[in-house]
Order: C-alpha cells, then structure tokens, then sequence
C-alpha cells in the first residue's frame, strides 16, 4: 500500500522527530564518557548499567522542574526564543538524505535549503538576550550573531566548493558522485574550513564565546531554566548531530561504502540498513572528533575568534573556490594545488596560535 505523498512526508517528518529526540540522548551520553575517558575519569556510573539511564533521569528532571521567567523580561520573546531555536535546526532534517530512499524531502536545492535554515537560529538566540533583560544574557546574544555571522561566510563558501565540483545542489546526487572518490580527497581545504566553521557555528569549544561561563556565566541561557532550558540543549545537539551527516553527505560519501559492495548493489532492506548503518558510523566519528577537541583545548578570546574568521578562514576559503573552479575547467591536476593550499592553511593556524 503507497501512502499519498503528503502524508508520507509527515510519516517520515515524524520517524525523524522521534529519532532526533533518541540521537540526542545518546549524543548527550556519549559525550559525558568521551570527555570523562580523556580525563581520566569514569563519567556517569550510578543510574543504570554504566549510567546509561541518568540522561533519560536528567530530562525528566528538567521536564518536572519550574520553569521560572524574570519579572522585567519581556515575557513574548523570552518564551518564544527557545523555539525559534530549535525549529530551524529541525527542519534540517528534512532533506538529509540517510540513503538514497530514507530522506523526508529530496529537494532539488537541497544545499541551499540547508545553509539557510542553519543561519535562522540566531535569530532565538538574539531574542533570548533581549528578551532575558540581562546584560551578560545580552551580550552572550550579541557575541552569538557576531559569530554566526562571521562563521556563515567561510561555511557557505567551502560548501560552494562541493556545488562547484559536483555541479549540483542536491544532496543525493551528490553523494551518488562519491562512489569512487568522496570528496574528502578532492576538497581537503574545504574539509577544514568547513569544520572549523561548523565548530563556530554550534559554539562548541574552542569557539563556545557566547555560553562563556567565566565571562557571560552561560550567555543567552542565563535567565532559562527547566523546559525552556532543555530545548536550548536539544537544539545545540540536534544541530551537532544534522552538521556532522552534512559532512557526512558531502565530504564522505554518505551511505556509500568504499571498501564493501555498495548499499546500492544490495536489495530492499538489505541496502537501506547497509546504508544506514553506514552513514551513522561516519556520522558518529565526527561527533566524537567534535567531543574530543572540546577536552583537549581552550577556549579562544573573542577578538582572536574573530580574527582567525575574517583574516584566515574566509581568505582560503576564496582560495579554495579559485582551485575548484579552475580544476573543473583545466582538469583534475589542478586539485594538486588545493593539497598544497591545505598544507598552508595549517602552517599559518599553527604560526598563528604561537603568537
């Protein structure tokens, strides 16, 4: 039986739903023993088998516990912020493709419809600051759209260099033209830039200014507490784990399998679950990779954050774009030049963060 479209869509929107809401949890303990191993600690161990129980504890309490509102807050825009939050951080979910047939929406301008939504959150966490009526709530949101912002340019741009290279804006092609080579080995410079860029843009160490606590004590969340706090948490993991399948997508192939028999060459479920299971692994390691830079390093100054987008990221960013264009015009040898442009990029963060 073949549901009408609609309301597959809305199916599959709510399959999504549930599964985000799962994906979080399970983010949310993993990263609690990724960051107590590199510590030398234990992490969660009380509730249940090795703590895997105390997050599902920790959203309950949160659910339960009062949600308070400052009396001098401007009572609309501090309740609404949350949502406007994490409703365009959801609808990033609509078009990532987990396979070639598990994706809500195949849009055609799926790169496109991704890069927008991802800018929109800024927007709740500009209303948080205002509407919070705090000054350390306020310049948390300030130092947040000053980083979004600045951060969204180098994005953008190493994201072009996929469009460029693959000549297209859909998502699912372009993973399909990863079937030989993911674009990893053609994008290196792209790669970084990309995740440094995403790092900024979850405000996930070193690049977490605006939730500072030995500065702004947590930003625009300073005044939230219970319901409304916990959806700024859903949020920022919900957008860690929508960023890293982006990357998952465009850098590494998606669902496809570089050393077995491609999911496509299976049947039925058989290759949905191939590409699935996959698509997660390459997934999770990036998240794991964001967890481990988050024990390993410190947290940059504002002006160094803001330095290291405008005078090194967006700069090779062009750079990056310059090689990808001319490499589809002159041919693929030209791509030697983006492997070289990647090796100067490291050399100059690494000058840079000895100064």
């Amino acid at each position: 039986m073949t549901l009408p479209a609609d309301i597959d869509a809305l199916v599959r929107l709510f399959v999504v739903a549930n599964v985000v809401l799962l994906v979080v949890l399970v983010l949310i303990y993993i990263e609690r023993k990724v960051l107590a191993h590199i510590q030398q600690r234990l992490g969660p161990m009380r509730t249940g088998f090795h703590g895997i129980l105390q997050t599902p504890a920790d959203a309950i309490k949160l659910l339960i516990k009062e949600d308070l509102t400052p009396q001098s807050a401007d009572r609309w825009v501090f309740q609404l912020a949350p949502f406007l939050v994490f409703v365009p951080i959801f609808m990033m979910f609509v078009t990532i493709p987990f396979t070639g047939e598990l994706v809500v929406r195949n849009l055609d301008l799926g790169i496109f419809y991704l890069v927008a939504f991802s800018s929109l959150h800024v927007v709740g966490l500009l209303m948080a600051g205002w509407g919070s009526d705090n000054k350390y709530a306020l310049l948390g949101g300030v130092r947040a759209a000053a980083q979004l912002i600045s951060f969204e340019l180098p994005l953008a741009f190493a994201i072009l260099g996929v469009v460029v290279w693959s000549g297209s804006l859909n998502l699912k092609e372009i993973v399909e033209l990863q079937t030989g080579i993911p674009f990893l080995l053609l994008q290196p410079l792209g790669v970084l830039i990309f995740l440094v860029a995403s790092l900024a843009e979850l405000s996930r160490t070193p690049f977490d200014i605006p939730t500072a606590e030995s500065e702004v004590i947590g930003g625009p969340l300073v005044e939230y507490s219970g319901m409304r706090w916990s959806i700024f948490m859903l949020a920022e993991y919900a957008s860690l784990f929508a960023t890293a399948a982006i990357a998952a997508a465009i850098y590494l192939g998606g669902w496809e399998w570089p050393f077995a028999p491609r999911a496509g060459e299976l049947d039925g479920w058989a290759a949905r679950l191939a590409g699935v299971t996959w698509f997660v692994i390459k997934t999770l390691g990036l998240i794991i990779l964001v967890f481990w830079l988050r024990g390993t390093l410190p947290r940059l100054r504002i002006d160094q954050l803001m330095g290291f987008a405008w005078k090194m990221l967006i700069p090779f960013s062009f750079i990056n774009l310059i090689i990808t264009a001319a490499a589809v015009v002159y041919g693929g040898v030209i791509l030697l030049a983006g492997w070289l442009a990647t090796g100067g990029f490291a050399y100059a963060v690494y000058i840079r963060s000895r100064r």
